[in-house]
């Protein structure tokens, strides 16, 4: 079957991000032994028949960002299985090739956040399939019901030369078997009361482009002393409901997304089990404010992430005025990261100007995928009431918290004033505009040739070599200073650009100084 006249009337009818193509169907009556049904001659219909179509096709440069193909499906399948090729010509140095990824929604429909999604693996995979007891990661088990599914394209890069591409639509009949029973985890933990709790909210496994299963996830996790993750798939919540045994009074598993735009990835951290958050819009669309409120509704909260990230369409172009926190240190140290935290510290300064209140905390995830990525690296240490998620997520989002380079880092940040006022990381010092702050920075666990620095509204303050008892003391006032915060920072690399400082190991959220 052959989709190259389809695809060209839909393009000139002046289609704008959705591309639907024809049908394949098959719902209506076959003759026995009918070639497309992938029944051997003179069989007839009947439990575990495999019925098959191949749909192929072309897509030119400029094409939507999304390619809908229905498939019209009849009663009594079992399980749909779904396979996929495309070329992949060579290209001028340079030039973006071809890349193009997958998922599928069910009967229920496409419109955004529609109930009718069951999976997204967009590049990792290559087949998948569901049937009501089983998926494959990055899908949804559930019955094959009657009526029409969408198989989801998305050409996220095309060569000069188009895309062309193979799609194989398998429907295996008989009756739908038992059901799956989803295994979610609880949201609260054996905690330790009020204290710092040390997590990584940036992870993939199986269930989107990592190479981890999730219990390999949550043993690295236990490894690299982390007290909470956050489950962040790609577009899915395929894995949510395989945590449930993996959690444990030691670590709090957190259900959530990473949300993959085209103009910008973004967590929802700690959703409700089970949520799934649409990803199908850019920021032209106007509609990221209503999926920032849903993931609210849902329990989570709203994490832009990698802001400066460097692959395609990873740069947050949505603004930071719906955002809950925003995540500056992604990974391994890079420039992008560098990039994110000057622009966080901006951030800083307007809210200073405003004077509301009102500021956007930071937080550092690992985004890690497969071996050698570290788990907890960096991890976000934050001061929570207990071991569960509104607690955690209200550390976060009051930027209660500072981040690390692994779980032997231990960082103090306090502000004292004239009469014994205090307040820690992410709180205010209400004290006289000129009144004598005492700052008071403690490390350890970091490089003894580490670089301190003490950061404000003016930026750069101190900057000097970690003393060797782990203690620096500065004095300021808030006429001087709207806020203070801290870095510790590797030794800068011989041959780098002058002025930059090292790979951080430490970074702190401010603390506020004056009366708001």
């Amino acid at each position: 079957m052959d989709r190259r006249d389809v695809l060209k009337f839909s393009a000139l009818a002046g289609a704008t991000g959705v591309l639907t193509l024809a049908p394949v169907d098959f719902a209506s009556a076959r003759e026995p032994g009918d070639a497309a049904s992938g029944a051997a001659a003179g069989s007839t219909a009947g439990d575990g028949e495999v019925r098959t179509q191949v749909v192929t096709g072309h897509l030119p440069q400029g094409v939507a960002d999304f390619v809908y193909l229905p498939v019209r499906v009849p009663r009594g399948v079992r399980q749909i299985a779904v396979s996929y090729s495309y070329d992949r010509p060579a290209v001028p140095a340079g030039t973006l090739g071809n890349a193009c990824d997958i998922g599928i929604f069910d009967q229920r429909g496409t419109d955004l956040a529609t109930h009718g999604f069951r999976g997204w693996s967009g590049g990792a995979r290559t087949d998948f399939a569901i049937s009501a007891q089983d998926a494959t990661p990055g899908y949804l088990p559930g019955p094959v019901e009657a009526g029409t599914w969408h198989v989801v394209l998305g050409p996220y890069t095309v060569a000069p030369q188009g895309l062309d591409y193979s799609v194989t639509v398998s429907l295996t009949m008989g009756e739908r078997g038992p059901a799956f029973t989803p295994q979610y985890p609880p949201v609260r933990a054996a905690g330790r009361g009020r204290a710092w709790y040390r997590g990584d909210c940036h992870l993939h496994t199986v269930h989107s482009d990592g190479k981890r299963t999730v219990e390999q996830l949550a043993a690295l996790a236990r490894a690299a002393g982390l007290d909470f993750i956050n489950s962040s798939d790609h577009n899915t919540d395929s894995a949510h409901a395989h945590l449930g045994p993996l959690a444990g009074d030691d670590l709090l598993i957190l259900t959530g997304e990473e949300i993959t735009t085209r103009n910008g990835h973004y967590l929802a951290i700690g959703l409700d089990a089970g949520q799934w958050i649409d990803w199908r819009y850019r920021e032209r669309d106007d509609v990221f404010g209503r999926f920032a409120r849903q993931i609210r509704r849902a329990g989570g909260i709203v994490v832009p992430a990698h802001p400066y990230g460097t692959s395609l369409a990873s740069q947050w172009k949505f603004g930071y005025d719906d955002v809950d926190a925003v995540e500056v240190w992604n990974g391994p140290w890079t420039a992008d990261d560098e990039a994110s935290l000057l622009t966080w510290d901006n951030l800083l300064t307007g809210a200073a100007r405003r004077g509301d209140g009102h500021w956007i905390p930071a937080m550092g995830n690992s985004d890690a995928h497969r071996d050698p990525d570290v788990v907890g690296l960096p991890q976000t240490v934050v001061l929570a009431d207990d071991l569960d998620r509104a607690s955690l997520q209200a550390g976060i989002k009051a930027g209660t918290s500072w981040i690390a380079e692994s779980s032997a880092v231990q960082l103090s940040l306090t502000a004292t004033g004239p009469r014994g006022e205090h307040a820690g990381i992410g709180e205010r010092l209400a004290t006289a505009p000129d009144a004598l702050v005492t700052v008071r920075l403690e490390v350890s666990g970091v490089p003894a040739d580490a670089v301190v620095r003490l950061l404000t509204d003016e930026g750069q303050t101190v900057g000097v070599p970690l003393p060797a008892s782990g203690v620096l003391e500065w004095t300021t006032s808030a006429q001087v200073s709207a806020y203070v915060r801290a870095e510790v920072r590797h030794p800068a690399p011989a041959g780098g650009a002058p002025g930059r400082p090292g790979p951080a190991a430490a970074i702190t959220n401010p603390i506020w100084l004056g009366r708001a």
